[in-house]
């Protein structure tokens, strides 16, 4: 049987490809500076002519809150926001439309035309989990550096955590049975491809998405669609071209017409050793346990089953008990199932007294009346187990990391000045996903809405967020 028809990592083609660059194939990618929002350049202006652009500054990303009903969130986009950050170059031609639309003056464009991030970023790791108030990225240089990138790590983080964290809550749902990723024509093409890296993390096994392939190396997958079948005189027919051309290990899409005449007729034609049919409509549940029970009368009793259409985690998990082999989700996946943002903020937290690259660091926050709140200070975050080894809280503060909680740190180095020094392979990302779900207490995969699965605590900053 064809293991890549059912969404199984085929691990020779994912390792030569995570070799070159530690995720994929690291192909050329434009320039990012104007993946950003215009009042960011005017205040880079502004702070050039009051001499506080080169003050010291630290930015944090966090969210408030999670989405609505959710247990936790899924840190995913690490790696992309690595690639936004070294390809943060204004060319040329970028100049040449800041200079045409007069968006800024001539002495910021010098600046900007030398512009390259100069400083450090710390942040949770790829495929982590975090909560309210995690600082789930830090951000550290000069105000006009940081600043500047605020829109293109935001987009990315809020996408790709969004994805991510839909897939995690279905690849619990399937409770170990292969996802596959099939949402490209459901979403911008270019969405896309981040929407299946970011499914990799959170769990899914394979893509449709040849571009997300040949980017991340994420095992692909794909056979025929109902046109196949359509094209051809009689459904045999395109049964047996398609096996003929692809093998008997193949997935033989029986829905087009009556599902049992085609499940007879694709056994018929490939024999008891026939890989799998693909379900495509119907009572998904009822549907696949006629087709099981059809499948073992015809002695195909190895023949897998694969079921597709409009699924999310509920109908997944509704799905426990039916004899299905694998899942393959589109539309709601890529749309993070209701929750397609993560509401993640790129905030101002602390600013040197002054231009002096040795003066202290002071926090600073907002304060309004409108819930938008935040905590000032540059903020450390930690993970307290029970003595069970289940988390039981998230701790973040401004102060010295309390010993017991020294080594459970969860902020790691990403960018040293200015130099990426954190590359690893997608897979390491995944399965870093994988055992920090499995740390939460059990109720994070109940598909039921509740509160955040560990409550966030402050150890020496004001409480609340």
């Amino acid at each position: 049987m064809n293991s890549g028809d059912l969404g199984l990592p085929m691990k020779e083609g994912r390792e030569a490809l995570v070799q070159e660059g530690g995720g994929g194939r690291r192909v050329g990618v434009p320039s990012t500076a104007l993946f950003t929002d215009q009042y960011e350049l005017t205040m880079v202006q502004a702070a050039l002519k009051a001499g506080t652009a080169e003050r010291r500054s630290v930015f944090e990303v966090f969210t408030r809150r999670l989405p609505n009903g959710r247990r936790y969130g899924v840190v995913a986009g690490t790696g992309r926001v690595l690639d936004a950050v070294e390809n943060f170059r204004f060319e040329p031609d970028v100049l040449g439309f800041l200079r045409e639309r007069r968006i800024v003056d001539e002495e910021t464009l010098d600046w900007l035309a030398d512009y390259r991030f100069g400083g450090d970023i710390w942040g949770y790791p790829e495929g982590e989990v975090y909560f309210p108030g995690s600082p789930i990225m830090r951000v550290e240089g000069s105000f006009a550096q940081c600043v500047l990138l605020e829109t293109v790590i935001l987009s990315i983080l809020n996408h790709d955590s969004a994805i991510a964290a839909a897939a995690s809550r279905m690849s619990s749902a399937a409770a170990g049975r292969p996802l596959i990723e099939m949402g490209a024509r459901r979403t911008h093409e270019l969405a896309a491809v981040a929407a299946s890296r970011a499914a990799y993390v959170g769990g899914f096994a394979t893509t449709s998405d040849l571009a997300a392939g040949f980017r991340y190396g994420i095992p692909t997958v794909g056979t025929s669609a109902h046109a196949f079948t359509l094209l051809h005189d009689r459904e045999r027919d395109a049964f047996q071209a398609q096996v003929n051309s692809l093998g008997r290990g193949t997935t033989l899409l029986v829905d087009t017409y009556d599902v049992a005449e085609a499940v007879r007729s694709a056994v018929e034609v490939a024999g008891p050793d026939l890989g799998a049919v693909r379900i495509d409509s119907g009572d998904l549940l009822l549907v696949a346990h006629r087709v099981r029970q059809q499948l073992d009368a015809l002695g195909a009793t190895d023949t897998k089953i694969v079921v597709t259409s409009d699924l999310d985690e509920y109908a997944i998990a509704s799905l426990a008990a039916a004899p299905v082999d694998a899942y393959g989700v589109g539309t709601q996946l890529v749309t993070g199932s209701g929750h397609p943002t993560c509401s993640m903020v790129y905030k101002l937290v602390a600013r040197a007294e002054s231009g002096d690259p040795k003066a202290p660091l002071v926090p600073v926050a907002k304060k309004s009346t409108g819930g938008k709140t935040s905590i000032g200070g540059r903020k450390w975050a930690a993970r307290r187990l029970d003595e069970y080894g289940v988390a039981e809280a998230e701790v973040i503060g401004t102060g010295p990391v309390p010993g017991d909680l020294a080594d459970r740190q969860l902020l790691v180095e990403l960018v040293k000045g200015g130099e990426v020094v954190t590359r690893e392979p997608l897979d390491a990302a995944r399965e870093r996903h994988m055992s920090a779900r499995a740390d939460l207490p059990l109720s994070a995969t109940q598909l039921s809405r509740g509160e955040p699965v560990i409550p966030t605590e402050y150890v020496g900053t004001p409480s609340g967020n």
